[in-house]
Order: structure tokens, then C-alpha cells, then sequence
């Protein structure tokens, strides 16, 4: 799945050098000489576009304009400006319009590739990623296609949440968790070189080797598993949570609709993961015996079980970390 992108800008010879340079980086380009034929363009298929680049003085509809028809239509489409009459009330409009970046013209070649990459990946992948890993995508963008590769998967979740939440205040709960749970264990997998999937109510799901490889994802996820545990014990609010890990081959990369789009991982695997979590006391980490085997032997796991499940699926063993070993 390539990365659609729709050009707009009433000048032939920049729409012409536009798409040379972008249909050279793998890009599947489409262009428009102005904001109508534009918006005709999406209307007909908003589901081929992932970034528009849009000028912002055109005859009719204007840039800013443009943008806004179809960010009601596709609100998480990575929006780029093209201009060269730069102001401060065209910035505050842009701003208030969500455009992700700005390309001044003329442009170089380097700076607008680099410039597309930058605004596409910052809207889908920097808050969830570190940025090492963030810095990687910038340079191969298209590590975010969807493939089959072999990484592990985290899913974090706190043990007696329902009684947590009914003894306690909307705004308290809230604060709670963003302060003491999403936020320092988010930080912790980013530390660890994870990606956050996703929140699930008060579950974290997270990915380890993914969507840049790494030779030791299974380590970095057991290690932050652990760093979790200790974090939510060492800021002693009440927050006891079990983990799970799993490591196995998924397809990983960018799914959705037109509305919304996010990268992730699906597969057996992840289901396996869901799964030890559950298995998991508070305090307790839970990994499969593939999790296990990739590891040094630094870190000490006991057999705990086995998992079944239907046909076709093998079984699956499974350990517990030894806290005090």
C-alpha cells in the first residue's frame, strides 16, 4: 500500500515538477490546477490520498479553504501548504485549519522530499514512538506498508479497575491515569524502544520491533514489562497492574478508514498477548515460551502453564517473571 498524495496548485510547471520528484520517491501522485478540481478529485475517492499538498493563492477556492473541504471528509489526512507569500494572518488561518507544514517556494528538491516525509510521519507516528525510531522513518518511510515481520507485543492492564472507578471521581479517575499510569508507562516504552499502539480503556497495548527492526525486541519488551511493574509500585497510588508478552510473526503497518487510520499489528501473536495479560496477578509479567527463548538468561522466568486453543493453533506455554530472583 503506497502513500497517495494529491497536488494542488495552479501553476503547470510546479505541479508538473511536483509530481516528477514525489512519483520518484514511490509516492502514487495525483494532481489538481485549482481548489474545485480538487475537491472533485477527493470526493470521488478519498481513500487514495494520505497527504495533500495544496497552494495557497489559487484562483476561486483558495488554499486554506481547500484544505478545510476535505478535512471534513478526511480529518486525518496530513495537510501541506505550498506558498510564497508567507503572512502572519495566512500562518493564523493555517494554523487554525490544521495544516501539519509549510513549503516556501521555490523550493530545493532535498528540503520538499524531506518536508513531506517530516509532516506525514509527525502526524501519524511522533507521539507514539522514540525518536531514534522516529528518525529512522523519516529516512525509509515506507517501513509503515503493511508486512509480515517478527516482533513482540506488550499489553499492560490494571488489576481491579472497575472497583477503582466506582469509588472514585470522573476528574480524579482522569487524572489519575494520564498522570500516574498513561503517562510514566508510556514513557517507559518509548524508553525501551516501543511503539504505543493504543489505549484500550485502561489497557495499553504496545509494540516491540515494529515499524523499524530491532534484533532484540523481545529483551527491550520483557525489560520494560518489568520497568513498568516497579514504576507503578514506586509511585504507590493504588495502580496494580499485570502484562503480558508475546513475540511471534504479525502484519504490521497502517490500517483504517478514511476518517481515521492507525498503525498497528494484527495476528495470532496479538491475540496470544490479550491473552497472558489476563493470566497475569497484579505485579506479575506473563511471557510466551517463544518470548522466553530469545531471551540471555539474565532475567529469571519460571514455567507457569500452558495455553490452548483451537485447531489450527498450537498450544502455548508460558512463564512468570521471578520478582525477587
Amino acid at each position: 500500500m503506497k502513500i497517495g498524495i494529491l497536488i494542488v496548485d495552479d501553476e503547470d510547471g510546479i505541479r508538473r515538477s511536483l509530481a516528477r520528484l514525489l512519483k520518484e520517491d514511490g509516492y502514487l501522485v495525483q494532481v489538481a490546477r485549482d481548489g474545485e478540481e480538487a475537491l472533485g478529485i477527493f470526493e470521488k475517492d478519498p481513500h487514495n490520498f494520505d497527504i495533500v499538498i495544496c497552494d495557497l493563492i489559487m484562483p476561486g477556492i483558495d488554499g486554506i479553504k481547500t484544505i478545510e473541504e476535505i478535512n471534513k471528509i478526511h480529518q486525518e489526512i496530513t495537510k501541506i501548504i505550498l506558498t510564497g507569500y508567507g503572512t502572519l494572518e495566512s500562518s493564523i488561518k493555517a494554523i487554525e485549519a490544521g495544516i501539519d507544514g509549510f513549503i516556501t517556494k521555490p523550493f530545493e528538491n532535498k528540503e520538499l522530499r524531506w518536508k513531506v516525509r517530516e509532516c506525514y510521519l509527525k502526524r501519524k507516528m511522533k507521539q507514539f514512538i522514540a525518536p531514534d525510531i522516529f528518525n529512522e522513518l523519516l529516512r525509509e518511510p515506507a517501513q509503515l506498508e503493511p508486512k509480515t515481520t517478527s516482533i513482540s507485543i506488550l499489553f499492560s492492564d490494571i488489576r481491579g479497575f472497575t472497583d477503582l472507578s466506582t469509588r472514585t471521581s470522573p476528574r480524579d479517575l482522569a487524572t489519575l491515569l494520564n498522570r500516574h499510569y498513561f503517562h510514566p508507562l508510556s514513557e517507559i516504552i518509548i524508553k525501551h524502544k516501543g511503539t504505543i499502539d493504543k489505549y484500550i480503556g485502561d489497557g495499553i497495548m504496545a509494540l516491540f520491533g515494529a515499524p523499524v527492526h530491532q534484533d532484540n525486541h523481545e529483551e527491550n519488551a520483557v525489560r520494560c514489562a518489568i520497568e513498568m511493574v516497579k514504576k507503578t509500585e514506586e509511585i504507590n497510588q493504588g495502580i496494580k497492574i499485570g502484562i503480558g508478552v508475546c513475540t511471534g510473526p504479525v502484519i504490521a503497518g497502517v490500517f483504517g478508514s478514511v476518517s481515521k487510520k492507525e498503525y498497528t499489528a494484527l495476528g495470532m501473536p496479538v491475540n496470544i498477548a490479550a491473552r497472558l495479560q489476563k493470566l497475569a496477578t497484579p505485579g506479575e509479567v506473563v511471557i510466551s515460551q517463544e518470548t522466553r527463548k530469545r531471551l540471555d538468561g539474565s532475567i529469571p522466568f519460571q514455567y507457569v502453564g500452558k495455553l490452548a486453543f483451537a485447531e489450527p493453533y498450537d498450544s502455548v506455554l508460558y512463564y512468570k517473571w521471578i520478582k525477587d530472583g
